[in-house]
Formats: structure tokens, C-alpha cells, sequence
């Protein structure tokens, strides 16, 4: 079940984030094809950025769509059988998608890698309490949940699980936050495997998708789907 360049795609989605958007692309090898899905109707956004890079193609929604289901719809349309899904403020290593490649060659059954955060005092990962989920910290482990922010779907063992024709892999009625730790509770129901590759870092800058000059206005948001998505979770 391994992984190549060619049969991977990577699923950005944006949203004002011009100001990060591209160490994330220039973090990322240019053989890979990206998909930018941009939650606005920002021609200029698009024009620019599929100028910039050869590899990516951006599509506008005309709406905030939310995280999910713009993340579903960059799914739909990659052709390939595995999709790593990136916030925009996250910085890959040298050595981020290689480590990822050669872990799938050695993983016989899995339906999400993920890479590591380096910054260990944030975690992108929870871990089953109910077992012990690694043996070294050195090899790829399973965990219970990662978070959303960088995520490698294995889309035919998804389709299973979701029984998802129409590749709607996450809950659409989670427009922010939650979504993640939904899907990851679907799949662990069906006894399938989440995994951690700590040999592929990442660099997430936190909160920075949105240009800082939104703070205020992204805050409230934040604030208002954060209740909401925990209540519906």
C-alpha cells in the first residue's frame, strides 16, 4: 500500500491567507500536484497563485464554505488514491513527504498517516488510554485522533468506512473545528488505523491561516463554532 509522488495530492484550503500561504506551497515538493480550495470568489487570490506555481491549481468556492466541506470538495477532485489535506500555515520539513513515502512501503493497512508536529508541548495527536498505542517513539505509532491540520488519507479505505460515493469524508455540518476528531471516531469504529509517522515533521505555525489583520473578526468566529461544533460533536 505504498505511496508516490504521483499518486499523491495535496488539498490546501484557504481562506485570507495570503500572508502564509506560500511558505506552505514553497514547503512542498513541486512534483506533487496541489489543490488550493480558496473560500472566496478572490480572482486576484487565483490568478496570482496558479502564476506563481506550475503544480497548483486553485479553485474558488465563492463562499466560506468552512474547513470541512471545502476540504471534501478538494477530495472530490484530486485523482489520486491518496490525498494529504495541509492548513495553510503549516511548513513542511526537507524530508516531510519522503519519511511519509517510505513509512506507507512498511505500513501494511492503514486508512490516515500523519507527520509530526516538532513543537512537543502541542501534540497533533491524542493517544488511546485503553492500550499502549507504540512501542518506540522512533517507529510509527497509532493513535486515537490527529488534528486536522495535516492529514494523508487513504481514499479507498475511507470510501469503505464512509460509504462515501460522493466523498463527503467529513461531517459537513461542522463548519470549524471538530470535524478532525469526528472522522477519526469513525474510522477507530471500524477498527481501522490512524498513524503517526515521527520520523516526518511539520512546522505548524498555529492560528495564522488568516491574515492578522482579521484577529478580531476571526475570533469571534472562532469562539461562536467552537461551542457550536462541541455541542454537535
Amino acid at each position: 500500500m505504498s505511496i508516490s509522488r504521483q499518486n499523491l495530492t495535496i488539498v490546501v484550503v484557504t481562506f485570507k491567507s495570503e500572508a502564509v500561504i506560500h511558505q506552505c506551497i514553497k514547503s512542498i515538493d513541486n512534483q506533487i500536484k496541489i489543490i488550493v480550495i480558496e473560500n472566496s470568489n478572490n480572482q486576484e487570490f487565483k490568478k496570482n497563485i496558479e502564476k506563481k506555481y506550475d503544480n497548483v491549481d486553485c479553485i474558488l468556492s465563492f463562499e466560506n464554505l468552512g474547513m470541512g466541506k471545502a476540504n471534501n470538495l478538494g477530495i472530490s477532485l484530486a485523482k489520486t488514491d491518496y490525498v494529504l489535506i495541509l492548513n495553510p500555515d503549516v511548513i513542511l520539513d526537507e524530508f516531510t513527504i519522503e519519511e511519509l513515502l517510505l513509512a506507507s512501503k512498511k505500513i501494511n493497512d492503514f486508512a490516515i498517516l500523519a507527520p509530526i508536529s516538532n513543537n512537543k508541548e502541542y501534540p497533533n495527536y491524542k493517544l488511546d488510554n485503553e492500550k499502549n498505542s507504540f512501542s518506540t517513539k522512533d517507529l510509527p505509532f497509532e493513535v486515537k485522533s490527529i488534528d486536522g491540520y495535516a492529514m494523508l488519507f487513504n481514499k479507498k479505505k475511507l470510501n469503505l468506512i464512509t460509504n462515501s460515493n460522493d466523498q463527503n469524508y467529513f461531517d459537513e455540518n461542522f463548519f470549524m473545528y471538530l470535524e478532525n476528531d469526528d472522522l477519526c471516531k469513525r474510522i477507530k469504529d471500524n477498527n481501522e488505523k490512524i498513524i503517526i509517522v515521527p520520523s516526518s515533521k511539520i512546522n505548524h505555525l498555529g492560528a495564522k491561516a488568516v491574515d492578522s489583520k482579521y484577529e478580531n473578526e476571526v475570533e469571534l468566529s472562532r469562539n461562536w463554532h467552537w461551542v457550536w461544533s462541541k455541542f454537535y460533536f
